[in-house]
């Protein structure tokens, strides 16, 4: 590849600023994504870790899986893999010799340095809510097909909130774009009204290709720079029961060839799509998503790799998938640990099945963040603004949600635990003694603004100032919020000449035709 100039990076000057800017509509915790400093939960004793993984194991060997893919065929038989058609079967050795390359941590570079953020360990970063076709909102009041101006809001609470660490996919479909160029307007998008992680849709190589160079070009980098670290990632989902297809296959190896990462999800649905048992559903999970890492790991060793887990149940009396469910709570902690056995980094998701954003969107979603939490994930896909199992996106689910993740990153600050002089306060206690109160004590006084939570959304007001001040309930809060905040956004800045470079790009691949459809 030719080499192109390293400009002058201008990167998060602004985030600063963005913060005091946004004091004006919410007073929102500062960018610091959070260390898990709990144990994990590990609901799995050492004889049920071994099992799982002799079930994913024989699974591999015993049953295969279908890679419609010719070049991961080529490749897994060049690497002594067993090929019958489609099916490939690969030894327990291969994968876990595969497995063993990947790192257990690495860093994803964004075009503001300032945004960087570290995958693996303790590290857990929460990303927004990708790929639903419909959107809802309380002005709207009916689900609707997405469009590019629902897109581009949505973009602007992804880079709002301090909380929201990476940008998944697209936030919602912006199904007035052609699909053949749509990514190359939702990318200039994503570039220019954020500047946070960037996620490359693996669904054909014009698509990897043209995100790989947007990236690039909006970091002003070098071909040598942009290969150097990862500075994009993908996600791809197995077709399951025990499926690969070609062209997710196919960008994953693109990506893996220049150095980017790559999170591996399968999707399996208990009841439907994997057994009903918890266990049984995980093996299959493991199984889908290990061989593709084995793959990944072939063809470049070390790759960023992290394994992800999307294993819930259906509704066995309708067929529907259910989120936030016990066994979706069970199944990923199982999961977690699993993840931490092969030593691999874990992504998750924050869901839900509710339609708009109510209680039961707010108890499913809570469930599935706190199994997240529990479960040691590092990456929270779809952690604030999905509704009805991932078909909608709404602002003010959005919104809600943002207000449970700085709750979680909160409960993460080791100053709650801390156990000093100061924290266990005898001389305060002696003060009061045994007939005052502490309101107006020294000690109270100079901890009072940073002792506790303060909620940007939740009301705290007793009923009677709640319903004088409006009786205004929790969804049309966030949507007055949702309101200011898009009235009031400034994008992060970027080097004009690398705005003008990136918009011709997208002009020119526009030109070309975009990314080859059926329509």
């Amino acid at each position: 590849m030719g080499e192109t100039p390293t400009r002058k990076r201008r990167g998060g000057g602004r985030a600063g600023a963005a913060a005091r800017r946004g004091s004006a509509v919410i007073d929102q915790m500062p960018w610091n994504p959070p260390v898990n400093i709990d144990r994990p939960t590990e609901p799995l004793d050492q004889a049920g870790i071994e099992a799982i993984h002799e079930g994913a194991m024989r699974i591999l060997e015993e049953i295969g899986i279908e890679f419609y893919n010719e070049e991961a065929i080529g490749i897994l038989r060049k690497a002594g893999c067993t090929i019958e058609g489609d099916n490939v079967r690969m030894g327990r050795d291969f994968v876990m010799e595969m497995i063993a390359k990947a790192p257990s941590q690495f860093s994803i570079t964004p075009r503001n340095p300032d945004r960087k953020i570290e995958i693996g360990g303790k590290n857990m970063l929460f990303g927004n809510v990708s790929s639903p076709p419909n959107y809802w909102d309380m002005e709207i009041g009916k689900k609707v097909p997405g469009n590019r101006e629902m897109c581009r809001n949505l973009l602007k609470l992804t880079q709002y909130f301090n909380c929201i660490h990476f940008a998944g996919g697209y936030p919602v479909e912006p199904v007035d774009i052609h699909a053949s160029i749509r990514h190359l307007d939702v990318l200039y998008d994503k570039l220019t009204l954020t500047d946070k992680a960037m996620h490359a849709y693996s669904l054909g190589k014009e698509r990897v290709e043209d995100v790989m160079e947007m990236v690039r070009i909006a970091g002003g980098l070098s071909h040598e720079e942009f290969e150097a670290t990862p500075r994009v990632y993908t996600n791809i989902n197995s077709t399951s029961p025990l499926k690969h297809d070609h062209p997710m296959i196919d960008g994953c190896l693109r990506l893996a060839r220049r150095g980017q990462a790559i999170v591996v999800t399968p999707f399996t649905l208990a009841g439907a799509m994997a057994p009903v048992t918890m266990a049984g559903a995980v093996a299959q999970s493991l199984a889908e998503a290990l061989c593709a890492i084995a793959l990944f790991q072939y063809v470049r060793p070390g790759i960023p790799c992290v394994i992800g887990t999307f294993t819930s149940n259906v509704d066995m009396k309708s067929g529907a998938p259910a989120f936030g469910t016990p066994e979706y709570m069970r199944s990923t902690q199982m999961t977690g640990q699993m993840a931490r056995f092969y030593g691999l980094p874990m992504r998750s998701s924050g869901v839900c099945a509710a339609n708009v954003p109510d209680g039961q969107s707010i108890w499913e979603t809570s469930n599935s963040l706190w199994a997240s939490v529990q479960s040691g994930t590092n990456m929270v896909y779809h952690a604030a603004g999905w509704l009805e199992g991932g078909l909608i996106a709404s602002p003010e689910k959005f919104i809600m949600d943002c207000e449970i993740l700085q709750q979680i990153q909160r409960y993460m600050n080791p100053e709650l635990t801390a156990t000093g002089p100061d924290e266990i306060a005898l001389d305060a206690i002696r003060a009061v003694g045994n007939d005052g109160h502490f309101f107006g004590i020294q000690h109270t006084q100079d901890r009072y603004t940073t002792a506790f939570y303060q909620p940007f959304l939740s009301d705290w007001k007793n009923y009677e100032g709640w319903e004088v001040a409006g009786g205004i309930w929790t969804a049309e809060r966030a949507h007055h919020m949702f309101k200011e905040i898009i009235s009031s956004f400034e994008a992060p800045p970027m080097d004009e000449a690398i705005r003008e470079e990136l918009a011709a790009f997208v002009e020119r691949r526009k030109a070309e035709g975009g990314a080859p459809t059926d329509f």
